[in-house]
């Protein structure tokens, strides 16, 4: 832990990594978990597409609204809201997270890259009018404006990363002389390209995870055996002193 906490406190251009741990922490559901309640419900591999937006619209806005109603009965852990007091006070500059949850964002965080976009923004699929995520929840899954349908404006399966969105990413990493992965798998691509980067650059790797990832072995320093909460707690107050 001593290690860990010397290097955020030496880093010049700490970058933070997120993954479906660190928001299960706040109990939120990993939707690809079978455990997961929504796999008993919906079959997520066939409507989270845009296939089943255009041919299944019915099931593709019900299996969306239980989502937004799922996101929207928890909120960020106190690991969440260290990080965005580590953005203040410049222990970070930045989040790269692969949850589209908003949490980061709900915590206080400024500067965090969605790679797979958010459930805090909709959109008509035709003509990109912007919506706000209550009127598709309270009923409104056809634009006003050309009929299409309404929404969320995350990345769905077989749809490309934004791209404005992964070249910041991208250039953040690039930057960064420490590079901190909570909670994520580090096997869905392109997203697990960011660490490999990172040290490819000369970045000190710290990997946060529950499970064992492809990339254990180019980590500075692996923690297992602390939830991700637990392990934001104890390096703050080790920072604080």
């Amino acid at each position: 832990m001593k290690e860990s906490v010397h290097l955020i406190m030496s880093s010049k251009h700490a970058v933070v990594f997120t993954g479906a741990g660190m928001s299960t922490e706040s109990g939120l559901p990993d939707f690809r978990s079978a455990k997961d309640g929504l796999w008993k419900k919906f079959n997520p591999n066939e409507l989270a597409n845009v296939h089943a937006l255009e041919h299944n619209r019915e099931e593709f806005i019900n299996f969306y609204r239980y989502r937004l109603q799922a996101i929207q009965s928890y909120e960020p852990h106190e690991g969440h809201r260290i990080l965005a007091r580590w953005e203040k006070q410049g222990l970070i500059k930045g989040i790269i997270t692969q949850n589209v949850d908003g949490f980061h964002h709900d915590a206080g965080s400024k500067h965090v890259m969605e790679l797979h976009g958010t459930f805090r923004k909709f959109h008509c699929h035709s003509c990109e009018k912007a919506f706000q995520p209550e009127q598709f929840f309270n009923g409104m899954d056809q634009c006003d404006t050309c009929g299409g349908t309404i929404r969320p404006g995350i990345v769905l399966f077989g749809e490309a990363l934004p791209q404005d969105v992964f070249m910041k990413a991208e250039a953040e990493t690039m930057q960064a002389d420490l590079f901190i992965v909570f909670g994520s798998s580090l096997t869905v691509s392109p997203a697990n390209m960011f660490p490999i980067l990172a040290k490819e650059n000369g970045a000190k790797l710290i990997i946060v995870n529950r499970d064992t990832t492809p990339l254990d072995d180019m980590a500075d320093y692996i923690i297992r055996d602390h939830s991700i909460k637990q392990t934001l707690q104890e390096w703050d107050e080790m920072i604080k002193g």
